[in-house]
């Protein structure tokens, strides 16, 4: 359950409800990233006392701990955003997020034509 006091003011088109549900997913995913971060060292750890660790196998523990991390910050800003009362809104055009973006990516930060913008600039 989910206590309304702590998710601030809330983006006008999202549901009290909506941003609920998001809180609780945003919540499951800082639960996973944590644990799948633990089980990537923990692996590694492992290969370490075998002595059997190959450079390819580090290359994907590298990578994989990397996008881990990266997926945790995003998912804590939006936590920090709710909060703040500053969720929902694009950081780019300040345009609310579609609620069916948030639902997808719920750590999102940008609306779907901004994120695609931002994409088309790599």
């Amino acid at each position: 359950m989910v206590n309304h006091q702590t998710i601030g003011v809330q983006a006008a088109h999202l549901s009290p409800e909506d941003l609920a549900a998001l809180q609780e997913n945003l919540h499951e995913q800082l639960l996973f990233r944590g644990e799948q971060l633990r089980q990537i060292a923990a692996a590694s750890r492992a290969e370490d006392l075998r002595r059997r660790r190959c450079p390819a196998q580090d290359e994907v523990h590298v990578k994989l701990a990397a996008s881990a991390r990266m997926v945790l910050a995003d998912v804590e800003a939006a936590l920090r955003r709710i909060a703040e009362g500053r969720y929902g809104d694009c950081h780019l055009c300040r345009r609310p997020v579609d609620r069916e973006r948030l639902t997808v990516v719920p750590q999102a930060r940008y609306c779907g034509r901004c994120q695609q913008v931002r994409e088309a600039g790599r």
